[in-house]
């Protein structure tokens, strides 16, 4: 079986990742929105619920600074001289390959949850929650300089620098408990059991291509991978040395045999929310306070320092019987594979690695002369290393009859500015909510939304 997480190799193929999610930020001020514990622990409305499995908490989303019509472009040779009607950036004969780029670095990340079984009830002089969820962070990070070299080739230096992919997959058990200190002011915690299901870091540094002849380059990069993955084995193949006689091995591939547990560790979320008065409002959250501690670690390093590369081909140019997405990628993975050139070190035994944490902080202010009209404002301050990223949302919530909670928002953050909204119905025995922290936009046949940023949140819930 071919292992998922090889695609976060493909860099000139990125945005084929799968749909990255998080929790529905419009919704945070929403009071009867049954998930509140999961953006502050200490928020809630002590309805007792029970998720329905699988559907009770469903949410896709992804953020960027490109998308998939930047990378997947209409072919300029069809029809007259070419039968593909679509193509890459890579396409020698587009006139603006990097239309669509940022100039600095090129972005994708998110945090993706699937919830299995979720509850909530009243008990021991507070609120209780209890959660089974999957989730998954995925994160993409690349120079323009890459790009650059990748499309253009048209100088003799290229100092390409840092390039970064990381992905985290794990199960979370979670348990937590808010109670009212006072009439202003309400605190919460949860503790979370991670079951880690998978982890894999790709980075490459000090990164400089210089060309040697008429078609191959001599590159030089601080390369490194490390996969903690049950069953994970790298392929390898064979080059000569370019400089001396013999040969040397270099990963070509990855595969997985089996899956299953290959971590275990613990994560926290603390929280707060404080009265001011009828109208004002404060609460703040830190969330997945945690790491995982994982049981294996394959590790693959640049050995060679130096070594020719030929460059970057657009394969879907060529004709072959099979042109899917999943195809093509994997023929750019040939590619990236050699532009990276690992080789095997083997088992180092295991390591310990973070989930990332997200800082949550907001304001409300309901109106003193219709209280059914509230206005929040959120900041999110994602915290990961390089791949950190800041949000600000700016929130009306409307509350029009005892059966219907809806909002609307507006936000800008590290990647984009966008518009979300949020459809929340409360019935006696059922709660349903729909909503988007960003709207969806128009999808490619294999349902990968052009712009990167896209979410769709939905749930039921049987509530008592």
């Amino acid at each position: 079986m071919k292992f998922t997480l090889r695609y976060l190799l493909s860099l000139t193929a990125v945005a084929a990742l799968p749909l990255m999610a998080q929790d529905l930020h419009t919704a945070y001020f929403d009071d009867t929105f049954l998930y509140q514990h999961e953006l502050n622990p200490a928020s809630g409305n002590d309805q007792n619920y029970v998720a329905v499995p699988i559907v009770g908490n469903l949410n896709i989303k992804m953020m960027g600074n490109f998308g998939y019509n930047d990378v997947v472009r209409k072919n300029p040779l069809y029809p007259n001289e070419s039968d593909k009607k679509m193509t890459t950036f890579l396409n020698p004969y587009l006139t603006d390959p990097l239309d669509g780029f940022s100039t600095g670095d090129n972005r994708l990340a998110g945090q993706a949850k699937l919830t299995i079984l979720s509850a909530g009830f009243k008990a021991w002089g507070g609120y209780n929650t209890v959660g089974v969820n999957l989730r998954a962070n995925v994160n993409g990070k690349f120079p323009y300089e890459l790009l650059q070299f990748a499309t253009e080739m048209g100088n003799e230096h290229y100092e390409i620098g840092s390039i970064r992919t990381d992905a985290i997959g794990f199960c979370e058990l979670a348990f937590g408990h808010s109670r009212n200190v006072n009439e202003k002011l309400r605190l919460g915690a949860k503790l979370k059991v991670l079951l880690g299901l998978g982890n894999a870091s790709i980075k490459m540094d000090d990164v400089v291509a210089d060309l040697n002849d008429a078609d191959k380059w001599t590159l030089q990069a601080k390369a490194e991978s490390h996969f903690s993955v049950k069953g994970f084995e790298y392929e390898s193949g064979t080059k000569e040395y370019d400089a001396r006689p013999g040969e040397y091995s270099y990963v070509r591939d990855m595969n997985v045999h089996n899956g299953g547990l290959d971590g275990l560790g613990l994560a926290a979320d603390l929280g707060f929310t404080y009265k001011i008065n009828d109208q004002f409002s404060l609460s703040g959250a830190l969330l997945d306070l945690g790491f995982i501690s994982w049981n294996n670690d394959y590790y693959a390093k640049n050995t060679i320092g130096t070594f020719v590369f030929d460059g970057f081909h657009d394969v879907s140019m060529k004709k072959y019987d099979d042109d899917n997405l999943e195809v093509q990628t994997d023929r750019y993975v040939d590619q990236v594979a050699d532009f990276a050139h690992l080789t095997d070190q083997g088992d180092q035994g295991g390591r310990t690695t973070g989930i990332g944490a997200t800082l949550n902080l907001g304001g409300s202010y309901t109106l003193p002369s219709y209280k059914a009209l509230s206005f929040g404002l959120l900041a999110t301050q994602r915290i990961n290393g390089k791949y950190s990223w800041t949000e600000g949302r700016l929130s009306a919530n409307l509350a029009p009859a005892a059966w219907i909670n809806a909002a609307a928002s507006l936000s800008v953050n590290s990647f984009a500015a966008s518009a979300g909204w949020l459809v929340n119905l409360h019935a006696k025995k059922l709660n349903f909510f729909f909503g988007m922290d960003q709207i969806l936009s128009k999808c490619s046949k294999e349902l990968i939304p052009l712009n990167s940023n896209a979410s769709v949140s939905m749930g039921l819930n049987v509530v008592w």
